[in-house]
This record gives C-alpha cells, structure tokens and sequence, in this order.
C-alpha cells in the first residue's frame, strides 16, 4: 500500500513541477536530496557500528551478567516461565533498546521471538510472553537515545541531547501504559 502512496506521490511531483516549469529545480533537489541521505546514512552506520560493537563487547564480559541481574526481577515478572536462551535475548533487547539502538535491537528481538516460539504450544497465536515483547520494543524504553541524538547531530542541531529528558518521559509513560494494557488483556482473554 504504502508503495502505490509513494509512487503516486512521486508522479503528482513530477508532472506539477513539469506543468510549472520547475523540472530544473526537481532535478537539483533530487541530487541535493541524495546527497544528504548518503552523508545522512553513513553517520547513522557509523553510531550504529559503535554502539552494535559495545553491546558485543559487553555480551563477552560480566556487564551483561550484571545487568541481567539487576533486570532479572523485572523481567520475571514480565516474562513468567522463559527458557535460558529467551531470558538472555530479551534482557540483550532491552539493554540495547535502553541504549536507544533500535537497529541492534532488532536481531536480538527477532532472537527472543524465535525462542518464545518454540515454547509457544499454539503455533498460529502470540503467545503472553510474545505479545509483552512486542509492547516493550514498540515502547523502546530509552535512557541513551543514541539515534534521535545522531539524527538531531547529524542534522546541525544546537542541542541534540536536549532530546533526553523529553524521551524518558515519553518511553517510560509508553512502556508502563502499555505493559498494564497489555497485563489486563492477558488476564480478560485467559478467563
């Protein structure tokens, strides 16, 4: 769907600043435009490896051990009965979700979702577990918000860490609306 939005977006484009006579200036903000994305995606890919190598780092010494410690409490309460495999995912998810790397993120959700599954005795259906990973990623409770602070840098912002306090905020009031929801579902749709 969104392909055939975009396409038509692009033809009405065209043919408008055909119609006024601006194709030379379509022309140079397609080239203007390409330009930014390309400089725009190596910043990103550069954060991204840095960050996607400190989590890497950390998985082979005591700090996630750590951190698994420390969240353990919390995620057995929201993940009753997982696996070792699936514990240790969802706690590498959400430190680096935590991190604000959804893009490392993301393999190690898709990681979690695989080992949920294979616990999962309903093939076809989410189970509970499943279905409060995917509300804690959608959160993506951040304390360091590496790529909104890479995009704003990126962009010529003043001040793009001043996005921090204003993203606590938001993430945590996310993940707590979303986890009671997602808590009270549970429990309406297993009566």
């Amino acid at each position: 769907m969104l392909n055939i939005l975009w396409s038509v977006f692009i033809i009405i484009s065209i043919v408008y600043a055909i119609l006024n006579g601006n194709i030379e200036q379509l022309n140079n903000s397609i080239f203007e435009a390409t330009s930014t994305v390309v400089e725009f995606s190596l910043t990103l890919i550069g954060i991204t490896c840095l960050w996607t190598g400190i989590m890497e780092i950390a998985s082979q010494t005591k700090i996630i051990e750590y951190l698994s410690k420390a969240l353990h409490p919390i995620i057995n309460k929201l993940f009753p009965n997982l696996n070792e495999k699936a514990d240790k995912n969802i706690t590498m998810n959400i430190i680096a979700n935590m991190l604000g790397l959804g893009n490392a993120a993301t393999p190690l959700g898709l990681k979690a979702m695989d080992e949920l599954q294979k616990d999962n005795i309903e093939k076809d259906t989410l189970s509970d577990n499943m279905m409060m990973l995917i509300i804690l990623n959608t959160a993506s409770l951040q304390i360091i918000p590496t790529t909104v602070i890479s995009i704003r840098a990126s962009l010529n912002s003043e001040s793009p860490s001043s996005i921090i306090v204003p993203v606590w905020i938001a993430t945590i009031c996310a993940a707590i609306v979303g986890v009671i929801c997602t808590k009270i579902l549970i429990k309406i749709t297993r009566r």
